[in-house]
C-alpha cells in the first residue's frame, strides 16, 4: 500500500494519496488524511460508514440510470488535538453553490431562531446602531428578526439561490464563502459586528483554521461571536451517526472547540446546552484580548465530556458497534413491514436521512417513497438510494402503514404535523436513538 504506512492498531499515520488510489475523475481532489486543526498526521479510526455520495446531491428523474460518485465516509479522531473529522473528500465550493437545504421549512428552526435573537438582543444590549453578521445565513431564517428590530445587518451565504431568498426577505446578503479576506471586506464596507453569530456551519468549514481567522476579522475587538454546533458527546451517546455526512468536516467537544478557536485569535468564554438537532451547544466567544475566563459552564461541560471518555483518543472507541445495533434494529423492522404485507413511506429528505438510509441500505424495496415539504426536491430521488421524493399530501393519499421519520430531531414538531395518520391507524417510526414505533 504505497499511500500509507501503517501502523498496530487502529491509529494511522498517512501522507497524501495518488490519484489512482483517491479518485477516477479526471480532476482529483488532493487530500492528507493529516489533522486540520493541529497537523497531526496520527488520526485514530472512529467510525467508517462506507461510501455513499454527498448527502444533498438529490437525483434529477433523468440522471437515475446514469453512475453516481460516492466518497469514503469515514470519521477519525486526531490523537494529538482529539478533533473528530472527515477527510476534505468534496469542496464546500461542489455543495454550497446552489444548495438544496432552506432553513424556514423548519418552522420550529425559525422560532429557534427568533428567541436566539431575542435573547442576543437582552445579553448584548443590541440596538438600531449595532451591527450584526450571520455567517451562513441561508434564506434568512434568522436575519429576518434581526431587520424586524431595526438592527442593522449583514448575510454572508455562499448559496446562490438561498441567498436570493433571503434577499427577497429584505435581509442584506452577501454571497460569499468566509475566508480572512471576506471578513476584512465586510469589516472595511460595514464596521465592526458587535455580533457574528452562525448555526450549524462550523462542522461545514474544512480550513477551520482560516474560517476562524475570518470570524476574528470580522467581530469587533469588544464583540461576539456565537456558534450553534452539534456536540459529540449526545452525538455518542444517542448514537446520532446520521448526522455524519461530508458536509461536515468536524465534529466538536467543547474541548476541540475552544482549540479550534485560539486558532483564530477567539476565547471560549461561556456555552449552552440546546436540544436542537438531537443535542447541540452554542459557544459564546470573544476577541482572546478581552475575553477574560470562562464560565461555569464551560467547565461543567468540560468535566461531563472528560467523564465520558471524549478527552482521551481511546475514549471514542466502540461506538461503531453501537450504531450497527441501531441499522440492524431498523434493517430487521422494515424486513418484517414487508414480510406481513404493512406499506412504508418516509417523512422528510434531510442531509441525515441519507446517511441513514445509505448505511442500512434501504431502497425503494422496502421504503416506498418519502416526502418533503421543500418543492425543490418533488420529483427527485435521494443521492445514492434513489427513493422518490414527493410532495407530503402523498402521504394523506396513499394512507400508509408505517412513516419513518427521518429528520427524526424534529420529533414534536412533526408528531404534531403528522397527527392526522392516526385516522387511518398510521403510526410513526423514529429510527434513533432506538427504535420507537408511536
Amino acid at each position: 500500500m504505497p499511500a500509507a504506512s501503517l501502523r498496530a492498531g487502529p491509529t494511522m499515520e498517512v501522507r497524501v494519496l495518488t490519484k489512482t488510489e483517491l479518485r477516477l475523475d479526471e480532476s482529483p481532489v488532493p487530500l492528507a488524511l493529516t489533522c486540520r486543526l493541529c497537523g497531526s498526521g496520527y488520526l485514530r479510526s472512529f467510525l467508517d460508514l462506507g461510501a455513499t455520495p454527498p448527502c444533498e446531491l438529490f437525483l434529477p428523474a433523468e440522471a437515475v440510470e446514469r453512475p453516481e460518485m460516492t466518497y469514503p465516509l469515514h470519521v477519525r479522531v486526531c490523537e494529538s488535538c482529539l478533533l473528530a473529522q472527515l477527510p476534505p473528500l468534496i469542496t464546500p465550493e461542489e455543495t454550497f453553490t446552489e444548495y438544496a437545504y432552506f432553513s424556514s421549512f423548519s418552522t420550529s428552526w425559525v422560532e429557534h431562531a427568533r428567541r436566539f435573537v431575542e435573547g442576543a438582543v437582552e445579553r448584548l444590549g443590541l440596538c438600531p446602531e449595532s451591527f450584526v453578521v450571520e455567517v451562513a445565513s441561508n434564506d434568512g431564517y434568522l436575519l429576518q428578526h434581526v431587520v424586524g428590530r431595526g438592527i442593522r445587518c449583514l448575510g454572508v451565504e455562499p448559496s446562490r439561490n438561498v441567498g436570493e431568498a433571503a434577499r427577497e426577505k429584505g435581509v442584506p446578503t452577501l454571497t460569499a464563502f468566509l475566508t480572512p479576506e471576506t471578513g476584512a471586506a465586510v469589516r472595511a464596507e460595514h464596521g465592526p459586528a458587535d455580533l457574528v453569530a452562525l448555526n450549524n456551519v462550523y462542522a461545514h468549514i474544512p480550513d477551520v483554521v482560516g474560517f476562524t481567522k475570518g470570524l476574528r476579522s470580522m467581530v469587533a475587538d469588544d464583540g461576539w461571536v456565537s456558534i450553534e454546533v452539534q456536540h459529540l458527546l449526545t452525538l455518542v451517546q444517542r448514537t446520532q451517526f446520521d448526522t455524519i455526512y461530508h458536509e461536515h468536516f468536524q465534529y466538536y467537544t467543547v474541548l476541540t472547540a475552544q482549540r479550534a478557536l485560539a486558532s483564530g485569535g477567539l476565547t471560549l468564554v461561556d456555552v449552552e446546552l440546546l436540544d436542537t438537532h438531537g443535542g447541540s451547544v452554542r459557544l459564546w466567544a470573544r476577541p482572546s484580548e478581552v475575553a477574560g475566563e470562562p464560565s461555569q459552564a464551560v467547565r461543567d461541560v468540560l468535566a461531563a465530556e472528560a467523564a465520558a471518555g471524549l478527552h482521551t483518543a481511546a475514549g471514542h472507541d466502540g461506538f461503531a458497534t453501537a450504531v450497527s445495533r441501531v441499522r440492524d434494529d431498523l434493517v430487521a423492522f422494515l424486513i418484517e413491514a414487508r414480510r406481513a404485507g404493512k406499506s412504508v413511506v418516509g417523512y422528510g429528505a434531510p442531509g441525515k436521512g441519507n446517511t441513514l438510509l445509505n448505511y442500512c441500505g434501504i431502497r425503494p424495496d422496502l421504503l416506498a417513497y418519502t416526502v418533503d415539504r421543500n418543492p425543490y426536491k418533488h420529483g427527485r430521488f435521494t443521492p445514492g438510494t434513489r427513493i422518490p421524493v414527493l410532495p407530503p399530501e402523498q402521504i394523506a393519499a396513499d394512507r400508509p402503514d408505517y412513516i419513518l421519520v427521518l429528520p427524526w430531531n424534529l420529533r414534536t414538531e412533526l408528531t404534531e404535523q403528522l397527527a392526522y395518520v392516526r385516522e387511518w391507524g398510521g403510526r410513526l417510526v423514529f429510527p434513533i436513538p432506538t427504535l420507537d414505533v408511536v
